[in-house]
């Protein structure tokens, strides 16, 4: 599928989740609403009936108030009559339970004379014991006969999506699908972008094989040759390009191995106790040779005390020559490759600096991923599959060590490689 019809695919697929996602808030609030207008409607006839009791045991004639509802869940009910707070609790307790209101609440007798609170008490609808009036409190005393009592659900809310039933199973529902949705679109992509590199790394593999071969196929020919046959001096040489170029195959056929091994978690350290300082001079004096033939140089500062460390000699050397090989390959000109050393509390720290391309913020998060290069604008004007540093991460984290990436886009690269004792 083609990058454009897969970010098509993408809008599509974003653009109708949202669309479910509004309209299910559409009909979860719809639905919310409407329980809360049935929730109100039966308080104020409970509140309705409560007045009316309480009217006709005080002999009121008068007409009875309407329910104010200052908030969503405080209710307040008028009255010219003292009230007795525990009368007032039963009938709101049994006006409730008549009509399925079982939500606790809190109740509160006012003096208006005063504008204070007189009784107040919290009320569990769980509660199936007999109100009594508890000898400990006293009774009210009042100072008029204007007064109203409120009544307030400070659990409302939960209990009306309580009652929601489906409306939170459907969300729930829907969450998961959105959640399974975003996770196998994700996969989808990631599947995608890795399709993309291991067909840059097969065709990158075909150019690095096929230059070797070429070159073997041609020198093989050249020796089979009666006029070359016959003298020595060519015969050396055209046997000497045939070793250097299968030695160069083999190493490239080593690397895509050892990347197999790490795959399939076969990754074995055999460690021992290793002078990092050595392992560092004899591979600067392997690499010396192509780094003067560049024109290049490669200075040491190894302030490290401690050398001694407990690692497997061959990875740590691979380590130090991938940091090598990278500095040069990606050198603009005449390669210039500083390596220091250091030691902190627990380990040792390698740095290699580099005069090279550089590398921007933007792609320093991909650049430890396996068969990722960083681009150059030409896709084999540097020879490599990617995976230099994805091993060089990888053995480091097999050694508890860490590497650390300092760069910029055009002035040169510096990676820490910190590995404990």
């Amino acid at each position: 599928m083609h990058r454009q019809a897969i970010r098509i695919v993408v809008l599509l697929a974003t653009l109708s989740i949202t669309g479910i996602i509004v309209t299910q808030i559409f009909w979860v609030r719809k639905a919310f609403d409407l329980k809360d207008k049935q929730f109100n409607d039966r308080v104020n006839i409970a509140l309705q009936d409560v007045a009316q009791q309480l009217k006709k045991l005080n002999k009121d004639s008068t007409e009875v108030l309407p329910i104010k509802q200052p908030t969503s869940n405080y209710f307040v009910v008028s009255m010219n009559d003292t009230l007795h707070p525990y009368l007032l609790e039963s009938l709101l307790k049994k006006e409730f339970e008549e009509r399925n209101i079982d939500v606790d609440f809190e109740y509160g007798i006012y003096d208006c004379f005063t504008d204070s609170i007189v009784f107040g008490r919290y009320v569990f609808m769980s509660d199936s014991s007999e109100i009594k009036k508890s000898s400990n409190v006293p009774p009210p005393v009042w100072k008029g006969d204007n007064h109203y009592f409120g009544v307030y659900f400070p659990e409302k809310d939960s209990y009306i999506l309580s009652q929601l039933g489906i409306w939170v199973f459907s969300s729930v529902i829907l969450l998961v699908v959105i959640i399974f949705f975003g996770y196998t679109l994700g996969v989808i992509l990631r599947q995608k972008k890795l399709s993309e590199i291991k067909n840059d790394f097969i065709n990158n593999m075909t150019h690095e094989f096929k230059t070797p071969i070429s070159t073997i196929s041609v020198s093989s020919e050249m020796l089979m040759r009666e006029e070359v046959g016959g003298s020595a001096e060519k015969r050396a040489r055209y046997s000497r390009i045939i070793m250097d170029e299968t030695n160069r195959l083999k190493t490239m056929v080593e690397k895509v191995l050892q990347m197999a091994d790490i795959d399939a978690g076969q990754i074995k350290l055999n460690k021992s106790q290793v002078d990092v300082h050595a392992v560092i001079r004899q591979t600067i004096e392997n690499m010396e040779v192509v780094i003067h033939e560049k024109g290049g140089s490669i200075s040491c500062d190894l302030k490290a005390e401690k050398t001694i460390i407990d690692a497997d000699k061959v990875h740590l050397t691979n380590i130090i020559y991938n940091l090598l090989d990278n500095a040069i390959k990606y050198a603009v000109e005449a390669p210039v490759i500083s390596i220091k050393t250091r030691n902190t509390a627990k380990g040792i720290v390698i740095s290699i600096q580099d005069n090279g391309i550089g590398i921007s913020k933007e792609i320093q998060k991909n650049i430890f991923s396996k068969f990722y290069r960083v681009p150059t604008g030409d896709m084999h004007n540097v020879k490599g599959f990617g995976l230099g540093l994805f091993y060089v991460k990888t053995i480091t984290d097999a050694h508890q060590g860490f590497i650390k990436l300092e760069s910029e886009s055009g002035k040169g690269s510096r990676f820490d490689v910190y590995l404990p004792f």
